[in-house]
């Protein structure tokens, strides 16, 4: 059904000052290179903290790894070519998107993406090929489980194997984890036996459920980046990291009478449900091309659906299937998470590619109002190497003590941190590992943030060269 424009700009009025969020964000700005409204309170680190916002300013780390507020402390759980799996081999590289969940006995499970892309020759780390769980031979990527016992002690096992450049993914509502391939080789490209670009799902609780890998065909071939899952309307809303024309934003629709579970999806045909892209419009009616010309927080979208016409892309990429006039693209879709009654999107930035520059947007999505709200913008920030701008969003989380947890994956410095309502940021922490030289110093992006069930740890990865950490500390509900 389409959304006609008496409808939405009834919807518009409502959704104009904001979304009502429980516990979670408001329209959020950012510092200190925001580009928002003239009203939007700007303020990060140590000015943050004088507002009462955050946890106060980073202190660098004698160790040399994560810079952290005081108070604040951190234990490695796995690193990648230290730690080592069950079955002796050592825990693969690059670390990427990841979920909690409840274990037995009191545990945390965890299931981490390793994006991997390409021949398993090009890693020295790929994830080992479990027999009964491998997808392609020929791939190096996939996820491994993560338990982290009450006493401390860390086990790891394969997950999935076989799978190309593991990049975001979602947890779902019933407990399992949906890994997403941001590659798109079909067999016979990059020496791979089979095509990737799609999305598989993985049991962190029940091994044998994650045998004889199946890739989810229905939800299309392209470069996924994550997936989350509406548990009332059980649609699927899914990101595509590309560029030449830029990547779109999809929804996809269960087939009548569809009953979800673990396992369920195993069950459905490779056409099942309907796959769309989106069709945005503005309060006037006027359709837009593409999200970067969003210029101001609280900017509304209405959201028309497109029927993607080939989903498994076999002579065309998804999204060149699209006329420009047909579809609303937007540059880097990253990260997305359920909250709030819709979903968070990233796009991590726009260049060139796009019709207006920025350093990093966060949309919502209100599925019942169909609209797209912008509630995160970032401006160009003019020196990457400075501590204290933030830029490049990439994995985001909503947290339980209020706000959103966002990691960096821009240029230069990279932290994760947060937003809380009113719109002030603040810095959690810092990457202080230079894989580069003290020359031209470089530090690789942050990942895979989730809090743990209970609320108490921060999980987060440092992608290169592969490091889980778990972050804890006097943790507290911020200001608006």
């Amino acid at each position: 059904m389409s959304l006609t424009r008496r409808d939405f700009a009834r919807n518009s009025a409502i959704t104009g000052a904001g979304v009502a969020l429980a516990g979670s964000v408001g329209a959020l700005a950012t510092a200190p290179n925001a580009l928002a409204s003239d009203d939007t309170v700007r303020a990060g680190g140590e000015e943050a903290a004088r507002h009462g916002v955050g946890y106060g300013p980073l202190v660098p780390d004698p160790k040399g790894l994560l810079a952290l507020p005081a108070g604040f402390t951190y234990k490695i759980i796995t690193y990648s070519g230290r730690t080592r799996l069950e079955s002796g081999e050592f825990t693969p590289s690059n670390h990427d998107g990841t979920a909690t969940f409840d274990g037995p006995r009191g545990t945390t499970l965890l299931v981490n993406n390793h994006e991997l892309k390409g021949p398993r020759a090009n890693w020295e780390h790929p994830v080992p090929l479990t027999e009964g769980l491998v997808y392609d031979p020929a791939a190096a990527g996939g996820c491994t489980v993560v338990e982290v016992r009450p006493d401390g002690r860390v086990a790891e096992w394969v997950g999935i194997a076989g799978t190309s450049t593991n990049c975001a993914g979602g947890r779902t509502p019933w407990g399992t984890w949906l890994t997403c391939e941001e590659n798109s080789d079909k067999a016979g490209v990059n020496g791979m036996t089979k095509d990737h670009g799609y999305v598989f799902e993985v049991d962190p609780c029940d091994r044998r459920a994650n045998r004889a890998p199946k890739p989810l065909k229905f939800f299309g071939r392209y470069d996924h980046e994550a997936v989350v899952i509406d548990p009332k309307r059980g649609h699927a809303y899914l990101t595509e990291d590309a560029a030449g024309p830029n990547g779109l934003f999809f929804r996809w629709t269960p087939p009548k009478g569809f009953e979800y579970g673990p396992g369920k999806f195993r069950e459905l045909a490779d056409d099942a449900g309907i796959l769309q892209a989106p069709k945005c419009f503005d309060s006037g009616g006027k359709f837009v091309d593409d999200l970067s010309r969003a210029a101001k927080i609280g900017t509304v979208y209405g959201v028309d659906w497109v029927d993607v016409p080939d989903r498994d892309a076999r002579t065309t990429p998804v999204r060149k299937q699209f006329k420009d006039d047909e579809v609303t693209r937007a540059r880097k879709l990253e990260g997305m998470w359920w909250g709030d009654g819709g979903a968070y999107i990233v796009s991590s930035y726009a260049r060139e590619e796009s019709p207006v520059q920025h350093d990093g947007q966060v949309w919502f999505y209100d599925p019942k109002r169909r609209t797209l709200t912008l509630k995160v913008l970032l401006g160009v920030n003019p020196d990457p190497s400075k501590d204290g701008a933030f830029d490049g969003p990439d994995n985001i989380t909503v947290s339980p003590y209020g706000g959103l947890v966002i990691a960096e994956d821009g240029e230069g410095v990279q932290h994760l941190f947060g937003a809380t309502d009113s719109g002030r940021t603040y810095p959690i922490a810092r990457n202080e590992l230079n894989i580069g030289t003290a020359q031209e110093p470089e530090y690789s992006e942050f990942t895979g943030v989730t809090f743990s069930p209970d609320g108490r740890t921060l999980y987060a990865n440092i992608q290169t060269p592969g490091i889980m950490l778990a972050i804890t500390g006097p943790w507290k509900r911020q200001k608006r």
